[in-house]
């Protein structure tokens, strides 16, 4: 569980938190094996082949697991939009190239754990956003991967 002073840094930069629900009942959903093509439309199979439960499929770990509501563009190019929810797993070893959230001398962002000109640096996914440096003075809390986004395609 997150404490309330993360909470509350994380809803001061625009990150609404989300947790999932630890009792949650099971809510399987039809899901068709087939692929749809994203380009000529063939016809769909006429039956469900097994189904799908939206919890299991996405909470690896669900008691280290929260959800996030992000504020702002910086990571656009990424495929993460201003009001998406991120999933973040928070028992996932952060690696570089992974999406982070994190606090950068208590500046919390979601940014890329990457190198710039050789050095590790938080990297946004919009070239209006400089890549954030990490000095060696400097403390990085990583505190989750970010494994899914969710987001509407409806305006």
């Amino acid at each position: 569980m997150l404490e309330q002073s993360v909470l509350d840094k994380l809803d001061g930069v625009g990150l609404t938190v989300f947790r999932p629900e630890a009792d949650a009942e099971p809510s399987p959903l039809p899901m068709y094996l087939s692929r749809i093509p994203a380009g000529f439309p063939s016809p769909a199979d006429d039956h469900v082949e097994r189904s799908l439960d939206l919890h299991q499929h996405l909470l690896a770990h669900p008691d280290a697991s929260f959800f996030l509501r992000v504020s702002g563009d910086s990571m656009r190019d990424y495929g993460i939009h201003d009001g998406d929810l991120l999933i973040v797993d928070r028992a996932v070893e952060a690696k570089e190239g992974m999406i982070v959230v994190a606090a950068l001398d208590g500046d919390l962002t979601v940014k890329r754990l990457g190198r710039h000109r050789g050095r590790p640096a938080l990297l946004p996914g919009n070239p209006d956003y400089a890549p954030i440096p990490i000095g060696e003075d400097q403390e990085l809390v990583v505190w989750g991967v970010v494994l899914h986004v969710i987001h509407s395609l409806t305006p």
